[in-house]
């Protein structure tokens, strides 16, 4: 029965470690793992990417659509203005607690170490829009010292 035994391996085959991967966001500087985090508009060639990829999921969503039934609603294409991209930075590399609240421009450098604490921008001033129609009665007992 030598025909049904198997050959005998030369050398045994030593299983190397896999890489170690990051667990969560890193610094976009240098690598390290990110502590904070702010937003910034997307350049033109990342929006363009953007575009490319919805009108390509909007392209399969109504190739896949049943013919049978009403089309998928045609929603309008975002716009440059209604989308950012996350940014991300270690202890080392953190903009200011002020500036990471506001969304900064697409060319902005941020965490280019020559500028921190600050960016080389003029992040967006936040808009203070009024809430629609009249504000909402609360039931009593949801108001604090109420019933």
């Amino acid at each position: 029965m030598d025909s049904l035994t198997p050959p005998a391996l030369t050398a045994p085959v030593e299983a190397s470690a896999p890489p170690s991967l990051p667990q969560g966001p890193v610094c976009v500087q240098c690598g390290a793992p990110a502590l904070v985090n702010w937003r910034r508009r997307l350049t033109d060639s990342e929006f363009a990417d953007h575009l490319a990829l919805e009108r390509e999921r909007r392209a399969e969503v109504r190739l896949l659509a049943d013919p049978q039934r009403t089309p998928p609603a045609e929603l309008p294409l975002p716009t440059a203005e209604e989308l950012t991209r996350i940014v991300y930075g270690c202890g080392t590399h953190a903009i200011s607690l002020e500036a990471a609240a506001l969304i900064h421009a697409s060319a902005c450098t941020a965490p280019n170490e020559a500028d921190l604490p600050s960016c080389d921008c003029v992040p967006e001033v936040p808009v203070k829009e009024p809430l629609e129609g009249t504000a909402a009665e609360l039931p009593a007992h949801w108001i604090p010292g109420g019933p």
